[in-house]
């Protein structure tokens, strides 16, 4: 069994000036909320959620990326909202969210 029901990696890598990185793209300020945003629902913890930041995932050109596990889910997102409905949909309900979904 897992440790974390879901873990979930946010790239928050930053890239010398003029390359692509997730970091340009508000991945820190987005990992944060939606770190709290679990612990607001109180499903942080062992068996439960886990958000995390990661180095590069090497899909910055994707990006901004996160992966949920163990899934095996890749997103991209743009703001809050799309956070809210990947944790509303597939963190809680189970349902992967396809319009965010990386090929």
């Amino acid at each position: 069994m897992s440790y974390f029901k879901h873990h979930v990696f946010f790239c928050c890598n930053q890239r010398p000036e003029g390359e692509s990185c997730c970091a340009n793209h508000g991945a820190v300020a987005l990992q944060t909320y939606a770190k709290d945003r679990i612990k607001a629902l109180k499903l942080n913890g062992p068996g439960e959620v886990r958000m995390n930041k990661a180095g590069c995932l090497d899909r910055c050109d994707e990006g901004p990326v996160l992966v949920v596990y163990p899934d095996e889910t890749w997103y991209t997102y743009v703001d809050k909202s799309d956070i809210d409905e990947i944790i509303d949909s597939h963190i809680v309900g189970g349902k992967v969210v396809e319009r965010l979904k990386l090929k």
